[in-house]
C-alpha cells in the first residue's frame, strides 16, 4: 500500500514549494528550494517499507568523510553595478563547491553529478513549476538545476559572503539528492501527516544549512570568510532567521545558528546529520 502511494505521487509529479533566505547587510532575500519528482530509482529497485530507507539519510557514507578539502577557493571581488562580475563571482563559487564535493564523494567512493548552473535576469518557468514571487533563486531537483537570479538590487548591494552562503546552501540540497538522502525524504514527506511534513524539511533545510557552513569553513580566515562578518552572519539568523515563514519549515532562528555554527566548527557532513538526531535539536 505505501509503495504503490509512493509510485502514485510520482506519477502525479507532486511540486512542493520551500523557501529560502540570503542574507544581506539590508535584510533578508527570498529563495526558493523547488521539489518537484521525487529522485528516480534505479531499474528495479524497489520503496523500502516500512522503513522508507531511512537508513540512507541516517547513515550516509558522505558522514564518514571527515572535513571538506580546502581547494583554495578565491572567487574574486564582486564589485556593485556589474554583472559581468557577478556572473563570473556565481560561476566561480559554483566551480569550487564541486572540486569539493566532488572530493568528499570520492572519499565516499560514490558517483558524482555536478549540478547544472542557469545565470538569469528576470523570472523564468522551471521544470518544477512557476517561479516564486520574491525568489531570487531556485534549486530544481527535475533538472538537478540551480537557477540563480541577478536583480538590479542584488547589483546595487553585493554581499559576497551572504551570496557564497546562499549558493552553497542550494548545494547542499544537490549533495543530499545525489547522495540518496533525499530518497528518503521524498518517500516519508508523501506518507506523512502535516506535523511531520514540517519536521522533515527542518531536517532537509537544517541540513543544506550545516553543508554550506561546513563548506564556508573552507575558506575561513580569508578576505570573503572574514570572522567577523561571518559571526555578523550567524547572529542575523540567530535574530532573524525564522522570520517571514508562515510555517516552521526552516527551524528556529537559534536551531539554524546552531547548525550553521556546528557545520563551520567542524567541517564535516558528519556534523550535519540532521536525520539521526533528537527532535528538539531540530525544532
Amino acid at each position: 500500500m505505501a509503495a504503490a502511494l509512493v509510485l502514485a505521487l510520482a506519477a502525479a509529479g507532486l511540486v512542493l514549494v520551500l523557501v529560502d533566505g540570503t542574507l544581506t547587510p539590508r535584510g533578508l532575500r527570498n529563495e526558493a528550494q523547488q521539489l518537484a519528482d521525487p529522485p528516480s530509482r534505479a531499474a528495479g529497485q524497489q520503496a523500502r517499507v516500512p522503513d522508507l530507507g531511512k537508513a540512507v539519510a541516517t547513515r550516509n557514507p558522505l558522514y564518514r568523510t571527515g572535513r571538506l578539502t580546502d581547494v583554495n577557493c578565491r572567487p574574486g571581488p564582486l564589485p556593485a553595478r556589474s554583472i559581468t562580475a557577478y556572473r563570473r563571482f556565481l560561476t566561480r563559487v559554483t566551480a569550487c563547491l564541486n572540486r569539493v564535493w566532488g572530493l568528499q564523494f570520492r572519499k565516499a567512493d560514490m558517483p558524482f553529478t555536478k549540478p547544472r548552473l542557469r545565470i538569469i535576469t528576470r523570472k523564468v518557468k522551471t521544470p518544477c513549476g512557476v517561479w516564486n514571487a520574491g525568489a531570487d533563486g531556485v534549486y530544481c531537483s527535475t533538472d538537478r538545476t540551480m537557477y540563480l537570479m541577478i536583480s538590479k538590487d542584488q547589483l546595487r548591494n553585493p554581499f559576497p559572503l551572504g551570496i557564497t552562503r546562499l549558493i552553497a546552501h542550494e548545494y547542499g540540497h544537490h549533495v543530499q539528492q545525489i547522495s540518496g538522502i533525499w530518497n528518503y525524504y521524498w518517500t516519508a514527506r508523501t506518507l506523512a501527516g502535516k506535523t511531520r511534513r514540517l519536521l522533515l524539511s527542518r531536517k532537509s533545510e537544517l541540513q543544506a544549512e550545516c553543508f554550506s557552513a561546513a563548506f564556508m569553513r573552507t575558506m575561513r580566515g580569508s578576505e570573503l570568510v572574514s570572522t567577523a562578518d561571518w559571526a555578523y552572519t550567524v547572529e542575523w539568523f540567530r535574530k532573524n532567521g525564522a522570520k517571514g515563514w508562515p510555517q516552521n519549515d526552516h527551524g528556529k532562528g537559534p536551531t539554524q545558528a546552531a547548525w550553521m555554527s556546528r557545520g563551520f566548527k567542524r567541517g564535516t557532513p558528519g556534523a550535519c546529520n540532521t536525520w539521526a538526531t533528537a527532535s528538539r535539536n531540530v525544532r
